[in-house]
């Protein structure tokens, strides 16, 4: 969750909690690794393909987009707007699991009083519709997403039902490091206490308090910059420059000042882990030999033992949600919690659930092998390593050279390293930032979503070249806002008022999509994208037509053989003659001669040829294509 700012301030912070967070540039250090193969789950029968959904935005079919726009003006998507039509739509990307962004009831600006719903403090919410990770009530959604909001459990209830009729699984997130600044669950069951009901406020830290506290003084807001004011300068009672918060807390990024800068976390606390203020841990510690052990060891270990209360209350509103029919989480911001947490609620999770789908959150990568081995993620971010490179090389900022060397050092982890071109938080592809065109990135995604057994993730509107233009509000520029009520236009040219079947489509958006659902659809369903991988770059750098902006590799299994190449090139197309090693050839048990080939995203057909021993495949490679050669 980068929000309106850098990730510089939560990674200093992370450091001086005793977290793991440590320099995030593009760099492949693997000092950090672990002398042993992390503890995986069996193999599973197809990759798994995210689909995250900004939810209050993915129905919306109003098209004002007037910047500060209330949801009156504005308009809001509903859980009931994702209806058989959408989800058909969605599961045609080969998707397996639907992201759901910002269900749980967060701090807005909108009046629910009518429902029992206290008002939030404008002075503390980002945008008007609000963060959807400043967390108002971890037992219930967001009201914003209710046809009727006093029924808003029972609508996401149905549309949890509705996404596992269509095949699919059902993600939400988990905001363990921090939560809106006026925490108030109406939902929570019978004998939870609120995070930090029962804390000491007269001290800085206890262990079992929920938040740290600035003992003696109150919080004051902090200083507007860039001539930013709360719901866009609008006039409200509410927004008197005032919030009532006395002893202050730290703020969600760590900061701990009763005043708290623009550029941290202020509309959120920060959660108290068991971490003194001096980085030291309160808590029982792993032992080593955890990293090697399966995760039933993990869940007994935790057994009997001491700690702190925030434990308690995330890992049982993890399993609230896992009785309700959540079949996974994404852990936002994981690497600001203390890895042991993680191998106490993980290992709880999946006693309830063995299949649940654990993704983080996680951009240090000294840090992987301990949040997988450790504390037992299934999925972690691959942003700062492939993700940074491709749009590098997308930006002609960087070279194919880095692909190699990154899947090289991820190669005991790479099964748990998701891959995506965007997200939330991530700009988006079509801006003029990134690749300016949907379709400059296309290579970059058809290595992504198979250069590796891992899943790949797409952000709604991605496939048919949104560009996150316009100014919502808070919300920056070239990344959807997640802070504001908006229309997504290019998506809602694909909802076409409910139909979800693309009918506003401009041609040039309708290709997109169907080159998205044959890759995706294609990797869903490849064999070779669980088996082996090996890069071919080095070989053919010195093959005919092989220019600096080509990357090819190999996928194989028992069951198929794929050679994949990708032309990252704008303008420079390619006759190549990819040449196929001696030793893959020996290894794929192939003789000298001609062999059928096609290509799995045109319907080209070719031959690799073997002679003496090695392959060639001749073809010619335009600008930005891409071609998955398998053989028949």
């Amino acid at each position: 969750m980068l929000r309106k700012h850098t990730l510089a301030t939560a990674i200093g912070v992370s450091l001086a909690l005793g977290g793991c967070a440590a320099n995030i540039s593009h760099h492949n250090d693997r000092s950090g690794a672990a002398e042993h193969a992390p503890a995986s789950a069996a193999q599973p029968e197809r990759k798994a393909v995210v689909y995250q959904m900004f939810t209050r935005l993915f129905g919306n079919t109003n098209q004002t987009n007037q910047p500060w726009g209330s949801l009156e003006e504005n308009g809001v998507g509903k859980f009931a707007d994702i209806n058989d039509a959408a989800l058909q739509g969605i599961k045609q990307l080969g998707v397996s699991h639907v992201w759901y962004t910002g269900v749980l009831h967060h701090a807005t600006a909108t009046d629910y009083r009518a429902h029992g719903i206290s008002n939030d403090d404008p002075d503390v919410i980002k945008g008007r519709a609000g963060s959807p990770y400043a967390v108002k009530d971890y037992y219930s959604v967001n009201p914003d997403l209710a046809q009727d909001p006093a029924q808003r459990m029972a609508e996401f209830k149905a549309l949890v039902e509705r996404t596992h009729r269509h095949g699919m699984k059902v993600l939400i997130d988990i905001v363990p490091n921090h939560i809106a600044r006026d925490y108030r669950s109406l939902g929570k069951p019978e004998g939870v206490r609120d995070f930090g009901a029962d804390d000491d406020t007269s001290v800085a830290y206890a262990r079992d308090n929920n938040f740290y506290y600035v003992p003696g003084q109150a919080f004051q807001l902090p200083d507007w910059q860039d001539g930013y004011q709360p719901l866009g300068g609008e006039a409200n009672p509410l927004v008197d420059g005032q919030f009532a918060e006395s002893p202050a807390k730290w703020t969600g990024n760590g900061a701990r000042a009763a005043k708290p800068g623009f550029h941290d976390w202020y509309e959120t606390i920060k959660v108290n882990y068991g971490i003194r203020p001096d980085g030291s841990k309160d808590f029982p510690l792993l032992p080593a030999d955890y990293a090697n052990r399966p995760i039933e060891d993990h869940y007994a270990f935790w057994q009997g033992k001491s700690v702190p209360s925030s434990w308690l209350k995330f890992r049982d509103i993890a399993l609230f949600w896992t009785a309700f029919g959540i079949d996974g989480f994404r852990y936002d911001m994981a690497e600001m919690v203390p890895v042991e947490f993680w191998s106490f609620m993980n290992s709880a999770i999946k006693q309830a659930n063995p299949d649940a789908f654990l993704l983080a959150e996680v951009y240090n990568p000294k840090e992987y092998r301990n949040y997988i081995n450790l504390g037992r993620m299934d999925y972690l971010y691959d942003k700062v390593e492939l993700y940074d490179t491709l749009k590098g090389i997308i930006q002609d900022k960087q070279s194919t050279d880095e692909i190699a060397p990154i899947q090289a050092g991820l190669a005991d982890i790479e099964q748990h390293m998701l891959h995506f071109l965007e997200n939330h938080d991530e700009q988006r592809i079509a801006s003029a930032d990134f690749a300016g065109k949907a379709e400059n990135a296309l290579p970059a995604m058809v290595l992504s979503a198979t250069i590796s057994t891992a899943p790949t993730m797409l952000y709604f509107g991605q496939e048919v070249g949104e560009p996150g233009a316009g100014d919502a509000g808070f919300g920056q520029a070239t990344r959807t806002t997640i802070f504001d009520y908006w229309g997504v236009p290019h998506h809602q040219r694909w909802m076409n008022n409910g139909k979800f079947d693309g009918g506003q489509l401009s041609d040039a958006e309708r290709q997109l999509r169907d080159y998205y659902v044959t890759l995706m659809r294609f990797s869903a369903s490849s064999p070779a994208l669980l088996g082996q991988y090996q890069s071919l770059h080095q070989a053919n750098k010195n093959s005919d037509g092989y220019h600096s902006k080509l990357f090819s590799f190999a996928r194989w299994s028992e069951q198929q053989q794929l050679l994949i190449v990708n032309n990252f090139s704008q303008n420079q197309g390619s006759q190549l003659a990819l040449t196929v090693p001696a030793a893959l050839i020996s290894q794929w048990q192939l003789s000298d001669g001609r062999y059928s080939v096609i290509d799995r995203l045109s319907g080209l057909k070719n031959q690799l040829i073997v002679r003496n021993g090695i392959g060639t495949i001749n073809s010619y490679v335009a600008p930005l294509q891409s071609q998955i050669w398998q053989r028949q």
